[in-house]
């Protein structure tokens, strides 16, 4: 499969790039919830991308418990004060629009079933996206740093 069919990672990276260039006073402060969100929502959108070599119909409930846990991140991180990068993250990661984890759902819809090199080949591109969901909340100033 052809990476570059993924092209919202590099956008993600590029996002998470111009943070650290812009300094942390344009960015929220860390918040131990939504990194402890991010790493749990990989986890379980991997896991549901492994069914998806199994009909897609078989497995909505599964499909739809990642999706709401994912809308209900979009919408915590759109209320949390200077965080707009964040929030526009999950927006990409959720949007079936995009090709990464929403897209993925949308083309297993589709489809019906994916083949297992498919899915493997998605993980890590989707996993990649995720950690730089991690990474950018990981690397905001934490509530000591600022005050010491």
């Amino acid at each position: 499969m052809n990476r570059n069919y993924y092209p919202g990672v590099k956008h993600m990276l590029v996002a998470a790039s111009i943070i650290v260039l812009a300094g942390c006073a344009t960015i929220s402060r860390f918040d131990q919830y939504a990194y402890a969100q991010s790493t749990s929502l990989k986890v379980d959108a991997l896991n549901v991308m492994n069914l998806a070599s199994q009909q897609y119909d078989t497995h909505v409930s599964d499909i739809t418990t990642v999706n709401t846990a994912m809308d209900k991140m979009v919408a915590y991180e759109r209320n949390r004060p200077k965080n707009e990068l964040s929030e526009k993250m999950w927006v990409m990661l959720r949007d079936t629009n995009q090709n990464l984890y929403g897209g993925f759902i949308r083309r297993w819809k589709n489809e019906g079933t994916l083949s297992p090199v498919f899915i493997k080949e998605s993980q890590i591109l989707i996993g990649q996206a995720f950690d730089q969901v991690s990474q950018l909340e990981s690397g905001k100033i934490k509530t000591q740093q600022a005050t010491n």
